[in-house]
């Protein structure tokens, strides 16, 4: 996926700020970052992390997906792809550049769209239906992957579930931390303040519902 197929997020983002009536400095102040990242975000001399887009979305009270909705306009490119570290937008603008497209009913191992981020963690979605707010993913936390490259928490709009079916994955969440092993589950409000990571020498494998819908 070449930079030049990828949406101007930091273009969309100012849109979305100004919409809502936020100055940078109000935005920043919102999500916990410098109004000079916010800046350079929305210029597009920086790209936010997955947190910090996450929590970008949550304040301006729109979805990811809704920050492609320009290049959707424009036709989607291939939703196979494998992403290298330091491209995690390019990698949510793959996965969002055709939301009215099925996935499924039958996904085979080998057709499912992967994406791997900078953080240690790979995202293989497993389906989805046109018109749902849904990801349906298989992840893995390879050792010393976490779901944060930058260590913080993360909080975004909606509810996530998740099934760890091999390794061992440590959850923050809130002041709370919890140890998931093979067999056990969780469910939250994706607001609360968040972080996985894994700190174990194997892969945590999982699959993970996330919905992002009101």
């Amino acid at each position: 996926m070449s930079p030049a197929t990828v949406p101007s997020l930091g273009a969309s983002i100012r849109r979305a700020r100004l919409a809502r009536g936020l100055t940078l400095r109000g935005l920043a102040r919102e999500i916990g970052v410098s109004a000079s990242l916010v800046s350079q975000i929305e210029t597009g001399k920086s790209q936010p992390s997955v947190s910090t887009l996450y929590a970008i979305t949550t304040v301006l009270g729109i979805s990811v997906e809704a920050l492609f909705d320009a290049y959707e306009e424009q036709g989607a490119v291939s939703p196979v792809v494998a992403v290298a570290p330091g491209t995690v937008v390019q990698a949510l603008a793959a996965f969002a550049a055709d939301p009215g497209r099925r996935i499924g009913p039958l996904v085979a191992p080998g057709a499912r769209d992967v994406l791997e981020l900078d953080s240690g963690v790979v995202w293989e979605r497993l389906g989805h239906v046109p018109g749902t707010d849904v990801d349906f993913l298989l992840v893995t936390y390879r050792p010393g992957g976490s779901s944060s490259s930058s260590g913080g928490l993360m909080r975004h709009a909606g509810t996530e579930y998740g099934y760890l079916t091999s390794g061992e994955l440590v959850l923050t969440l809130g002041f709370d931390e919890h140890t998931l092993r093979p067999g056990d589950a969780v469910c939250f409000e994706s607001t609360t303040p968040h972080r996985y990571r894994n700190d174990g020498a194997e892969p945590a494998v999982g699959v993970w519902f996330v919905f992002s819908g009101t």
